[in-house]
């Protein structure tokens, strides 16, 4: 792309958006989002399992697409870029040193992306699980006067 042509598209950018502030704030009839919603954050436990299956699925592909340490590793385990910063590094280029930092700084960063993924799917699990506990540990303890559990949204009724 030549220098012109990024500077109509720039140009052509600024036109398009138009500069403005937007303030979040809680609509005045006390409700936010749609009409007759009641406000209350529900999650269902297939909803979490869903989330925590794509955390994992992406973990999973970016585990293995982001790899250029590693990838297509020679007998000495490294990879195909750094055995080329390594070539580039005795022809006395300095382009490999370069090439070399680069696969550090970007091996970093991965990890840390990965370290999200994991965490992500892996705290849905825990609280699939806790929540699961909770509600088995409150149907316990709270029962009918017939000794069956009550329900969590009867009980709430006591609370408004």
């Amino acid at each position: 792309m030549a220098w012109d042509e990024w500077e109509q598209l720039k140009a052509e950018s600024a036109q398009r958006t138009s500069t403005h502030m937007q303030l979040n704030q809680l609509a005045a009839d006390g409700g936010g989002g749609r009409a007759g919603a009641s406000g209350d954050l529900v999650v269902n436990q297939d909803d979490l399992g869903a989330v925590g299956h794509e955390a994992h699925t992406l973990y999973e592909d970016l585990r293995t697409g982001t790899d250029i340490a590693g990838a297509n590793p020679d007998k000495g385990g490294a990879g195909s870029t750094m055995q080329a910063a390594a070539a580039l590094k005795s022809h006395g280029f300095e382009m490999g040193s370069a090439l070399e930092l680069t696969v550090e700084i970007w091996t970093s960063q991965a990890k840390t992306v990965l370290q999200a993924c994991a965490h992500i799917s892996n705290h849905l699990d825990y609280s699939k699980k806790q929540h699961a506990k909770d509600d088995d540990d409150i149907a316990a303890v709270v029962s009918r006067r017939d000794g069956s559990a009550q329900s969590v949204s009867e009980i709430s009724k006591y609370f408004k």
